[in-house]
């Protein structure tokens, strides 16, 4: 096999173990060792929800960052200062018990690291790599998705060998971390293979989009024939309607993972039914990557999109009140479907709106979203410590992820750059590198 055909693979495969592997380290176990924390350190529930808002907010509002260091010392370079940040931010979080700023510490850390390491540069490779892209994201969030699948099962499986310890906890990640890291990066090709291989992929995409619009025949998926600017995108409302779906899939997100075991249990569900319902959220979502990645290259994702908003929704308001199987079911249904499909119709509708050349600066930008999205767990602690429940936090994010249903049921393909803005757009295209 030539080296064109298996190289992809390849990537694809490194990519995916890291993303598992910090899925399965950061959001999906912490809501289960943070019961643990809280009740041994006496933290309440604002507090304990304060750094899971810092992970968040850490990861977003670092999104600006590997773009500067991807351009200019590659996706290599990129990776290996991920790694030492995120196995800092797993050390901090295991000597929290001695300062709960360490923990804050280690929240931030590991919301940085996650950034360096795993959506920005995954899908900026994968995109150059790949001729069908929403296989190979699909691919990508579905492995990697079964991090959060495997977290929670993971963090009981070792603190109930460690007798309940959660420190035991943390250190593994500090290991796995260092060793997972530092192999994948080592696995990275030079920046010439990407260099060719994008070229050759967006010559390809390029011809068979105007051969389409040449024809009498209607594309099923809308493929932009030109690269738009990030200023180009942001002045379109495409834009900020997945911007906005961005955000509220991280908004449910990151609050069923830190918040949901805590908020069953205290409605009579026993920990380790809750612990297995957020593990089953996992699975949903990463059948639902799986199924999106298959169809995406043949249907709108749009309509993947509006599927997913709809059933984050669905499933936010079923957690709210879920005491009951049934209950449980369709919020791990729904916030599964939608947590794990909005990732992927975003990621392919970007490229399919804007192109390639510049989506590792305009999917950075998106991702900034998770700054505010962060905030969803100290809402929710506030609002537990203040109403005395959780389910107002999980039924207000229901409405929210309903307004964003409407916006993305009626949202249609950008119109057309102006003649002007294409030529200027190409231009900045000649100048920009792809170093890996």
């Amino acid at each position: 096999m030539s080296r064109i055909e298996w190289r992809p693979w390849l990537l694809l495969i490194v990519f995916s173990v890291l993303l598992f592997m910090i899925m399965a380290a950061t959001f999906s176990s912490l809501g289960v060792v943070l019961p643990s924390m809280v009740g041994e350190l006496k933290w309440n529930w604002a507090q304990a929800g304060l750094g899971f808002t810092l992970l968040g907010a850490c990861c977003g509002g670092s999104a600006w960052f590997p773009p500067i260091l991807i351009r200019r010392f590659g996706v290599r370079s990129t990776l290996l200062v991920g790694t030492v940040v995120m196995a800092a931010g797993f050390l901090a979080l295991y000597y929290s018990g001695q300062s709960i700023w360490l923990y804050f510490t280690g929240t931030a850390l590991c919301g940085v690291g996650y950034q360096l390491m795993a959506l920005i540069p995954g899908t900026h490779v994968l995109a150059a790599a790949f001729k069908r892209r929403a296989m190979a994201f699909g691919v990508y969030f579905t492995l990697g998705g079964l991090g959060g699948v495997a977290g929670p099962l993971i963090a009981l499986g070792v603190m109930g060998q460690a007798g309940g310890d959660w420190r035991t906890f943390w250190m593994v990640q500090v290991v796995a971390s260092l060793v997972i890291g530092v192999v994948c990066a080592a696995l990275i090709p030079g920046r010439d293979w990407l260099e060719r291989s994008s070229q050759r992929i967006d010559a390809e995409l390029k011809a068979e989009t105007e051969a389409q619009a040449a024809s009498s025949t209607p594309a099923r998926v809308y493929r932009t024939a030109v690269d738009w600017t990030t200023k180009q995108a942001a002045r379109t409302p495409q834009f900020y309607i997945l911007v906005a779906a961005y955000f509220v899939h991280l908004l449910s997100g990151v609050t069923v993972s830190s918040l949901s075991v805590a908020h069953l249990t205290e409605r009579g569900v026993t920990p380790a039914v809750a612990g297995a319902m957020l593990s089953l959220e996992a699975l949903m979502a990463t059948g639902a990557r799986f199924i999106g990645g298959l169809i995406g290259d043949h249907v709108d994702p749009k309509l993947l999109l509006v599927v997913a908003i709809g059933a984050l929704g669905m499933g936010s308001v079923a957690l709210s009140v879920a005491d009951t199987y049934p209950l449980m079911m369709l919020y791990a249904l729904g916030t599964g479907v939608g947590f794990g499909l909005t990732a992927l119709a975003v990621t392919v509708l970007l490229i399919n709106y804007f192109g390639r050349a510049h989506n590792l600066e305009i999917f950075s930008t998106v991702c900034l979203a998770g700054a505010l999205s962060a905030l969803g767990p100290t809402i929710g602690g506030v609002l537990r410590d203040s109403l005395g429940s959780f389910s107002p936090t999980f039924q207000l994010f229901g409405v929210v992820a309903a307004m964003v249903f409407v916006a993305s049921l009626f949202m249609r393909p950008p119109k057309p750059l102006p003649a002007a803005e294409t030529a200027a757009g190409e231009i900045q295209v000649q100048m920009v590198n792809d170093p890996a």
